[in-house]
């Protein structure tokens, strides 16, 4: 009994200790006769940059775990925490930032980087 609360316990908290949240969005789109529903689920990282490549990758080291490498996407957007659009130049190894991508995996894909700064 005690080992099923511990382990109940642990794996309520494992999604804390990585620092990612996510978010799920549906889209319905309706054609006749059929109707397609695609879902996309957004997760976000924040951290510190350690390493950043314009235009290919970006890694952001965390407290709970090694530093994860992203791939940007071709649509990616830099904003300031007022949301104000930034040049990718204003992002260097120890900026804090909130890593927004899809996918999981090798196949993280960033959409939006928010810069603490």
């Amino acid at each position: 009994m005690k080992r099923t609360i511990l382990s109940l316990a642990c794996a309520l908290m494992a999604p804390l200790a990585f620092a990612q949240t996510s978010t799920t969005t549906s889209e319905t789109t309706t054609t006749n006769p059929a109707t397609t529903t695609t879902e996309t689920t957004t997760t976000t990282t924040d951290g510190t940059v350690t390493t950043f490549t314009p235009g290919k990758t970006i890694v952001v080291k965390t407290t709970a775990v090694d530093p994860i490498s992203y791939v940007l996407g071709k649509t990616v957007h830099y904003v300031n925490k007022a949301g104000r659009d930034i040049e990718a130049s204003m992002i260097k190894p120890g900026t804090r930032v909130h890593v927004y991508y899809d996918g999981t995996g090798e196949t993280r894909v960033v959409n939006r980087v928010i810069v603490d700064e």
